[in-house]
């Protein structure tokens, strides 16, 4: 059964709450309601031989009610639909950030679904463990949501752990290290577009652009 076969054995088992697939790049996706994804997947995988729970991301649309995405990477290995790929997106409220867990199911699901918990704050709801799983117990942010500074927040939680601000260029978190920059390059704190509001970027520009062109001309003079 191909892929397309599947979205629509999914909308006739659940009907009105299956969108349209759409296909792209020989690759299939669907939406569909949050409230059926755990009986998506049992039907997937029991009915339908998609055995394999391939991952599990989140996507943050800032902006957008609902606001986050939470995509499913399903897989048949072996049976009639081996090597089948099926995407499943099911959207999130940024008022009730949750959706039932998929470990009743998958068991792979388990550290997929506690990495997104803590890097994005969506709960998982009858996940038996969802604790964080990067980040310590009790760190107040989420650090993929796009609110969420790119050079990070300082916190601290005595005997937990701590962080600093990130520097923005060769960061452990925003860029690797990255040769010096030539005369007229922009550091990766003025290349980044989040780094900084719009309306500034051009100022910081031109400020970073004149110490680069200044600390050249006395790398210059020292080597004569």
């Amino acid at each position: 059964m191909a892929a397309a076969d599947l979205i629509a054995s999914l909308q006739r088992q659940f009907p009105g709450k299956v969108g349209q697939g759409r296909e792209f790049r020989e690759e299939w996706m669907v939406e569909v309601d949050r409230e059926i994804i755990r009986p998506v997947a049992a039907y997937l995988k029991g009915e339908q031989g998609l055995n394999f729970l391939v991952d599990i991301s989140s996507v943050d649309h800032m902006g957008d009610e609902p606001r986050y995405e939470v995509v499913y990477e399903f897989a048949g290995l072996g049976g009639a639909n081996n090597q089948i790929h099926l995407r499943i997106k099911a959207r999130v409220s940024e008022d009730d950030a949750s959706i039932d867990s998929l470990v009743p199911v998958f068991q792979g699901a388990d550290w997929h679904e506690r990495e997104i918990f803590d890097m994005m704050g969506i709960r998982f709801n009858g996940h038996p463990d969802l604790r964080r799983i990067l980040m310590w117990e009790g760190y107040p942010f989420y650090p993929l949501r796009k609110d969420f500074p790119l050079e990070g927040i300082p916190s601290d939680a005595p005997g937990e752990g701590f962080s600093f601000i990130a520097p923005m260029e060769g960061g452990p978190f925003v860029a690797p290290a990255m040769p010096p920059p030539k005369v007229g390059d922009a550091p990766t704190t003025v290349r980044e577009p989040r780094a900084h509001p719009a309306d500034s970027l051009k100022e910081d520009l031109k400020e970073q652009q004149a110490g680069l062109h200044k600390d050249s001309a006395q790398r210059m003079g020292q080597s004569a």
